[in-house]
């Protein structure tokens, strides 16, 4: 009973480390756009798409991994 409940545990943990690395990365990146945009404002546009591209991305993998996180859960 007790090993059931250190999964559900290290899967929270875990779905927090990834939330948590997922909006610092995004954070990065963003700021890094911004400086980028102050220092050239004619490369405003594509900085954004390639900002959004790179969240995305992030976003993306931040996804599945809490998908792998919900299966650990639900199948114990």
């Amino acid at each position: 009973m007790f090993g059931s409940h250190l999964g559900y545990i290290g899967a929270s943990v875990a779905l927090g480390l990834i939330v948590l690395g997922a909006s610092l990365g995004i954070g990065m990146i963003s700021g890094k756009a911004l400086d980028a945009a102050s220092r050239q404002p004619e490369l405003k546009n594509d900085m954004r798409t390639m900002m959004i591209l790179g969240a995305a991305l992030i976003e993306g993998v931040a996804f599945f991994a809490a998908v792998v996180c919900l299966i650990i859960v639900l199948t114990k």
